[in-house]
């Protein structure tokens, strides 16, 4: 086989691999967590697909060049959507605040004490006590189970705690009682994930997707990190809105690359959302604006 072929083709296979990986992750075998791997890291892809391009052209080779459009055009489609700012107009009077964050060893989450409705995770003996300073004066009404809790200026009630498949609590389900009606927030820390040890995620995954199928209500919140990213088709299941801006990474916090914290809602509009660099955290935090859409019979 002439040379020339045996680059083109070589070329035109890695190109078309990137263009499946960017198009069909799901499809990915789940053994060893590639697909965890892949679907976390999937805009990434970018770096491949133009150091390819880049390959191609300077080996001269056509075929390559023309390969390689394949997973440009898919990333394209992807993700350029998603980078671009879309105004989402301005919140109304009664447009809710919420964040959520991953403590880390260091963190009291102060700095978000301009939202509503705090949901934080890896809340220990070492950091409960200052995260309480901390939040207590503006929001007074607190549920905690284990290492998860909510802080909200409106009343919580029904608290609920939730075994996702761990065999302890590390999540809740409360009512939250705001001014425009009633919603259901889930605060919740799944499963951590390892490479080749993707079982816990994927079990208090199903169990949390089973349980928001189930919720009859309206207005719905998920906050909390997942330990899953916005881009692994595992996280679709739940079919909530993921509310996020551009891309969002939030993981690890000094040079974000995922984003395994989420605010998924469903009943409500995003108005707004940020990422933010809070001290003591390997995890940035996430926030968001919401408004409230009328109530409808589900």
């Amino acid at each position: 086989m002439p040379h020339g072929t045996y680059r083109d083709i070589t070329l035109a296979s890695a190109a078309a691999l990137l263009a499946a990986l960017l198009v069909a992750p799901r499809l990915l075998p789940e053994t060893g967590g590639f697909r965890q791997l892949v679907g976390s890291f999937l805009p990434w892809l970018i770096v491949p697909t133009l150091l390819l391009a880049l390959v191609a052209l300077c080996a001269a080779s056509k075929v390559g060049l023309v390969a390689v459009v394949a997973p440009i055009l898919a990333w394209t489609v992807l993700f350029v959507p998603e980078l671009v700012d879309r105004p989402h107009g301005e919140p109304s009077a009664d447009a809710l605040r919420v964040a959520t964050q991953n403590l880390g060893a260091d963190s009291t989450a102060d700095e978000l004490t301009d939202a509503a409705v705090i949901s934080v995770q890896e809340l220990t003996d070492r950091n409960r006590t200052a995260v309480a300073a901390a939040l207590d004066p503006h929001h007074p009404h607190v549920a905690t189970v284990g290492t998860v809790g909510l802080w909200s200026r409106y009343p919580l009630s029904d608290v609920e705690r939730l075994d996702l498949g761990q065999g302890w609590a590390r999540a809740l389900r409360a009512t939250l009682e705001t001014p425009t009606g009633d919603v259901t927030v889930y605060a919740v820390h799944l499963g951590s994930i390892r490479f080749n040890d993707t079982d816990s995620r994927n079990r208090t995954l199903r169990t949390l997707t089973d349980l928001v199928h189930r919720d009859p209500a309206d207005r719905l919140l998920v906050l909390g990190d997942l330990n899953t990213a916005s881009t692994d088709p595992a996280l679709s299941a739940l079919a909530l809105h993921d509310v996020r801006r551009g891309l969002g990474f939030t993981w690890p916090a000094d040079f974000p690359l995922t984003r395994p914290d989420h605010i998924l809602t469903r009943g409500f509009t995003p108005r707004a959302a940020t990422v933010r660099h809070t001290p003591g955290s390997d995890h940035r935090a996430a926030t968001a604006t919401l408004d409230p859409t009328p109530h409808v019979s589900r």
